[in-house]
């Protein structure tokens, strides 16, 4: 999987298309309404529930409600009134918790299987974050349906900055927009993560899209902007938000740690302004190419395992969250309806006006190739990488390739001294081998240390040299196995005790898979092991390379999938740098 793995955020064509994921929920709710009303004791969607005399306390159905920070205290709000209205399911009252968790953090635990989620529903701020929760389908399964809310994502500036640029009469395209405010020296520009921000990687993947339609070297002008972004980038929207100017002084404004723009969405414009005055309000510029949604999708939580009486009332939960009571709740706060449909006062509040084109249609939500190649190319340059590369070594790498006069391992090493050239000397990158009876009793030996490749070494080299040296020297041992298993989880622990934060961590491992030894651990037990070390908040994807004809795909895939990685499978030994390539990248190669 590289990286990252995000999803498709609708597809092609305008927001209001059911996807097939939806469409399948929404069949799923028909169902379940039908054999309510069958068994005698069904859910009134339209607000006329049965009644019984059992007190709320006694009766309630509870769930817990994980939402994104940015809604959790409307869908609280919601949640406490439908209690002291002793709203009912099924003749239970509804008692739901709601607890903010970030979207990125809920996505990453849910992938990453594990313990039992403390939460039945799910309320992230985008769509983008269910297909990184849904994984390779190893994790804890998850059922969206429709959106409750919506915001638009946009550029925000203090007064004096936004100005300058012609608010609110001039407009621009996303690209012109972030352009004028890059090129102006007084306008520092920050953002979120967008490894971590559907603000962030929706805003990257406008501008991305934007500077295409300009056409010249488009890559190279988004990739200049993710590193000026970089410089400024926080970890989170509220965070972003704390680093605004807010005051009219020249010491707050002229301070180098505050920002006077962001990419942010309405709704926190909305939040910001709320809070402050005068001078330290935010204005807040709409692209004329359209601004992408924050979708809020509703979305229920390893349904399998919740109790009738809780689906139903998760799903009417689900159907008061889109009433109109409820929709003028989000409103209150900033939200526009899950149509995305602008509302005036909600646009003045956080900063628009016309003519600025806060009204237009939305912008077609990316697709889920986009998002992973602007994330791609995103963390390829902010973030360099750690990369532990582990060779198989066995006899069988001895095997010539059909129509090359090559060995398996003669083709390997070529390519992985190709692949090098395509790191920085920031990179970190490491070589390990493996086969049976190796070094002794194990299995592997290290063989260059994971050090910068910029690094000196001895001799008046540098690290990158010796590495292509080492590469250039590995041999196969005649006779010897694979010994993949063992050598898997060795190395899984050795990269998981060295991680550095701040890089891109992972771990390469080429293997024909042949001659697999029986002695060491089974698959089954180190698929065990590695679920227990996976840790989301240091991830180590093991991006595994099966090399060769005779090499199983899914057995490598299966035991990478376990720590966020995956498998690839290549019959010429050749096509292992596009896939090293497309690792760094944070793509996920397709077959």
């Amino acid at each position: 999987m590289g990286r990252h793995s995000l999803p498709d955020a609708g597809a092609p064509g305008t927001r209001g298309e059911a996807s097939p994921r939806r469409r399948r929920r929404t069949i799923a709710i028909a169902t379940l309404l039908v054999l309510a009303v069958a068994t005698g004791t069904g859910v009134a969607v339209n607000g006329g529930l049965l009644s019984f005399s059992e007190s709320c306390e006694d009766s309630a159905v509870r769930l817990s409600l994980a939402a994104s920070p940015d809604i959790a205290p409307a869908v609280r709000d919601i949640a406490e009134q439908a209690f002291a209205d002793e709203v009912r399911s099924d003749g239970h009252c509804l008692d739901v918790e709601v607890v903010a968790r970030d979207s990125y953090k809920v996505a990453d635990a849910l992938a990453g299987g594990g313990e039992s989620p403390d939460f039945q529903v799910w309320l992230p701020d985008s769509d983008l974050w269910l297909d990184r929760a849904e994984g390779l389908g190893t994790g804890t399964p998850i059922s969206p349906s429709d959106s409750v809310a919506s915001s638009p994502v946009a550029l925000a500036m203090v007064p004096s900055a936004s100005k300058r640029l012609g608010w609110p009469k001039k407009t621009y395209s996303w690209a012109g927009l972030v352009g004028a405010s890059l090129q102006s020296e007084k306008v520092r520009l920050g953002a979120a993560d967008p490894a971590r921000s559907a603000t962030g990687l929706l805003a990257l993947t406008s501008i991305g899209g934007s500077s295409a339609q300009q056409g010249g070297d488009s890559d190279t002008r988004v990739a200049e902007t993710a590193k000026v972004l970089a410089e400024r980038m926080s970890d989170s929207d509220a965070q972003v938000l704390e680093t605004l100017a807010r005051s009219g002084s020249g010491a707050e404004e002229g301070n180098p740690r505050r920002n006077q723009a962001a990419l942010l969405s309405e709704q926190a414009a909305f939040a910001h302004n709320a809070e402050v005055s005068g001078s330290g309000r935010l204005d807040l510029f709409y692209p004329e190419d359209g601004t992408p949604l924050l979708d809020y999708p509703y979305t229920l939580v390893d349904e399998e395992k919740l109790t009738l009486a809780q689906s139903r009332a998760a799903l009417r939960f689900m159907t008061l969250l889109n009433d109109r009571s409820s929709r003028a709740v989000f409103a209150r706060y900033g939200f526009r309806p899950a149509d995305g449909a602008a509302q005036d006062a909600i646009v003045t509040s956080a900063g628009g006006r016309s003519p600025q084109p806060y009204a237009t249609s939305a912008a077609q939500a990316p697709s889920a190739k986009q998002l992973q190649e602007m994330l791609g190319m995103w963390t390829i340059t902010v973030q360099s990488a750690r990369l532990t590369t582990v060779v198989d070594a066995s006899g069988s790498m001895a095997t010539l390739v059909p129509g090359r006069g090559q060995s398996r391992m003669d083709v390997t090493k070529e390519s992985l001294i190709q692949a090098l050239g395509q790191f920085t000397p920031d990179d970190e990158i490491g070589l390990w081998e493996f086969a049976t009876t190796l070094d002794g009793g194990r299995d592997y030996r290290r063989l260059m240390e994971t050090r910068r490749l910029g690094d000196p070494a001895q001799g008046g080299s540098t690290h990158r040299e010796k590495l292509s040296a080492a590469f250039a020297g590995l041999q196969p041992v005649p006779g010897g196995a694979t010994g993949l298993y063992d050598t898997t989880l060795a190395f899984y622990k050795e990269a998981r005790a060295t991680y550095v934060k701040g890089k891109f961590n992972a771990l390469v491992i080429l293997t024909d898979g042949s001659n697999q030894d029986e002695d060491g651990i089974s698959r089954s037990a180190l698929i065990a092991e590695l679920k227990e070390l996976a840790d989301p908040e240091r991830p180590v994807p093991v991006i595994a390379i099966a090399v060769g004809p005779d090499a199983d795909r899914e057995e490598v895939a299966e035991i990478a999938r376990t720590t966020g990685g995956d498998g690839y499978e290549v019959s010429d030994p050749a096509e292992i740098q596009a896939i090293m390539t497309a690792g760094q990248n944070g793509r996920t190669a397709q077959e």
